[in-house]
């Protein structure tokens, strides 16, 4: 078996083992996924692995900005991980994988990210758990008592307004320190913003994408820099409370319309995981955010058999909100393969990293080592 950059004339084949994988698309969902894969051809984004002409595997590195504590990161996310039925089990699910976490490094990613049909495979080459999609269940006629607390202007959004958009989301994830959210490519924010099946409304300071899924209102992305702009976009989805009874929604670990609601009895929540994983170590440490009042000084010790040179000593200094790791010859301080490092930049605690061996050694910098990556990891997009 081989590695080989897909093309458009494997498309078909692709297409063959992404039904064989998780169901078949839609014709019209079928369209939109031919648009949405075509740019990254030509860009080594999408991978096979190839048994002499036959296609056997794939997976797709989606290109993303992740903020972390309101810093922007280079990530890769990894989609489209098929392995054809009948080639189970002959390693071309790690093969693929491998050869994707490489080429994520190619591209210049600090970090990445996937969603799991499984976690076994993914963990063994360093990806681990970090946090989730958090899925909101709202009754619609509590979301249209949420009374404005002044005017906003809202407009329909378009195609067109893309850069805008995505100039409001690195202005609202930066202002709120946010840990896990991603944003997409111009190409690929231009793309879901032509879905005729959606309905958007943009505001200087936010913006929401929704849609109706049978009787209720899906709400795929809300975000929202105030009280006035959170009230008014939580407050025109509640508008649709005389035909939906329900609002399923894509929120924040501590979404303002929790505290919005009038009347919050019980939260009723689904949590879709996804996985983590530092892709080069000292560009990822220095682009992340840190909280502006820790001072911190410490020594890691990191084995990463996947990417060797991620493996050794690194010295992590934190001040002002910045962090910089330098190569360290001391053999002082913790130690953690490279998912247990990740798992820490993703806010994981160390007492749990400890308690499930993903951290050992020295304990003198655990409390520092907490207070610098403290975080609430969250996505609102699934891909």
């Amino acid at each position: 078996m081989e590695i080989r950059d897909l093309t458009e004339a494997d498309l078909d084949a692709v297409l063959d083992g992404r039904t064989r994988a998780f169901g078949p698309l839609s014709g019209s969902s079928a369209v939109v996924w031919r648009r949405l894969v075509q740019p990254f051809l030509a860009a080594g984004r999408y991978l096979g692995v190839f048994d002499g002409t036959r296609l056997v595997g794939t997976a797709r590195i989606n290109p993303y900005t992740q903020w972390w504590h309101g810093r922007p990161v280079s990530m890769g996310g990894v989609a489209g991980v098929t392995v054809a039925p009948e080639d189970r089990g002959r390693g071309a699910g790690r093969r693929i994988m491998l050869a994707a976490l490489e080429r994520a490094a190619e591209l210049g990613h600090a970090v990445s990210a996937l969603y799991p049909a499984t976690t076994h495979p993914y963990r063994r080459l360093g990806w681990e758990h970090a946090g989730s999609q958090l899925l909101a269940t709202i009754p619609a006629e509590g979301l249209r008592t949420i009374a404005p607390a002044e005017p906003v202007k809202l407009r329909r959004m378009g195609p067109d307004d893309a850069p805008e958009m995505m100039s409001v989301l690195a202005r609202v994830y930066a202002a709120t320190r946010a840990s896990g959210p991603i944003g997409h490519d111009e190409a690929t924010s231009r793309l879901w913003l032509d879905d005729e099946d959606d309905f958007r409304y943009l505001a200087d300071d936010g913006f929401v994408v929704y849609s109706w899924s049978g009787e209720d209102i899906q709400v795929e992305n809300l975000v929202a820099g105030s009280e006035a702009t959170a009230r008014a976009l939580w407050s025109l989805v509640g508008s649709h409370a005389t035909v939906a009874k329900r609002v399923k929604a894509a929120v924040t670990p501590d979404d303002p319309v929790f505290w919005l609601l009038a009347d919050r009895k019980e939260d009723t929540l689904t949590q879709p995981r996804w996985m983590f994983r530092l892709v080069d170590v000292a560009s990822a440490l220095a682009a992340r955010g840190y909280p502006a009042a820790v001072t911190m000084d410490a020594v890691l010790q990191v084995q990463d058999p996947q990417r060797p040179g991620n493996s050794g000593g690194w010295r992590l200094e934190v001040a002002s909100g910045s962090g910089t790791a330098t190569r360290s010859d001391s053999p002082e301080g913790p130690s953690l393969a490279i998912g247990g490092l990740s798992a820490l930049y993703a806010g994981i605690p160390t007492s749990t990293l400890r308690r499930t061996g993903l951290l050992t050694g020295p304990t003198e910098k655990d409390e520092a080592l907490d207070a610098a990556f403290a975080a609430k990891p969250y996505m609102i997009d699934y891909f």
